[in-house]
């Protein structure tokens, strides 16, 4: 065998292992009463609706936009940026819904406008990651979550980025599977990766079992914990238009999430009002998602 074949075999990749399926179980959300037909329905107006907010964010991005600060202690501390596109595609996706939805409820982040009361919430964030956004960083979302009774029941949540390499819609509808533009996604994981990734909004030293990520898109991070992608996410205080949609993505890829109450962490099924006020517009938590096992080990060590 001449020098250059025996390099050539030495350089030889090994064989690569099987890919395992993430171990699933019934979604949290698998059993709602709801008809299928109305759910298809609600799903693709919300694919719909998630396509076009992608295509507003794809031709805006690398131009100059108007952009505004939502909050700043000092001038120089500037927070929470809004851009002219947010209310673009969030004035959008309600004169949509006021025609196709007239009747239900709407919860969008950039306008307090509620057209009625109702079983099914729209929870709409025009874009996820605004700051990304606005400094060309291409991490961001738009994510459309329908609730039931105030379980996630439709999620549709055009992502920048994907399993697929790719911009596209991740969406599904309660007990359904989980799909990439129409295409059935199964979370799998290569069994030779020993330390998985996980979202963070800060990492900690407890966190050391994993290589941790923060992308600055709560959306964006359900997706990717849906997808398979990233094991599980913490985050600290999201709002319900940043998590409607992934946690209904989450369910569909067979994840849990858990909310933090006191010093305890609960398995979450639904969004519940706060004792001090009963519009879900204002609720906020602290949660976990995940395949189970993870979500349960990052709950166990984030319990102080």
């Amino acid at each position: 065998m001449s020098i250059a074949a025996k390099a050539n075999k030495s350089k030889a990749p090994s064989k690569m292992p099987p890919l395992k399926e993430v171990e699933k179980q019934p979604a949290p959300n698998a059993g709602v009463a709801v008809p299928r037909e109305t759910l298809r329905e609600i799903e693709s107006a919300a694919i719909e609706l998630a396509g076009i907010a992608g295509a507003e964010i794809t031709r805006a991005v690398g131009g100059l936009l108007a952009v505004r600060y939502k909050t700043a202690a000092r001038e120089d501390q500037w927070k929470d940026p809004v851009s002219e596109i947010d209310h673009k595609v969030e004035r959008i996706i309600r004169e949509r819904l006021a025609e196709s939805f007239p009747k239900h409820d709407i919860i969008g982040e950039e306008s307090t406008e509620r057209p009625a009361k109702h079983d099914f919430i729209w929870a709409v964030d025009p874009i996820d990651g605004t700051a990304n956004f606005v400094n060309g960083l291409p991490l961001f979302a738009a994510s459309i979550g329908v609730l039931h009774k105030g379980v996630p029941v439709v999620g549709a949540v055009w992502t920048s980025v994907s399993h697929a390499l790719r911009a596209g819609v991740y969406h599904c509808t309660a007990g359904g599977k989980l799909r990439f533009d129409g295409a059935d996604v199964t979370p799998k994981v290569n069994p030779d990766v020993k330390r998985r990734l996980v979202g963070v909004p800060v990492a900690t030293e407890s966190d050391g079992q994993w290589d941790t990520r923060k992308t600055g898109s709560a959306a964006l991070e359900c997706a990717m914990v849906a997808a398979g992608l990233l094991q599980a996410a913490r985050f600290s205080s999201p709002n319900i238009w940043d998590i409607a949609g992934g946690l209904a993505l989450v369910f569909a890829g067979g994840g849990v999430a858990r909310r933090r109450v006191d010093k305890e962490w609960f398995e979450m099924t639904a969004f519940e009002p706060a004792k001090d006020n009963a519009d879900l517009r204002f609720w906020r938590g602290k949660i976990i998602i995940g395949e189970r096992s993870a979500a349960d080990t990052m709950c166990d060590i984030h319990r102080d």
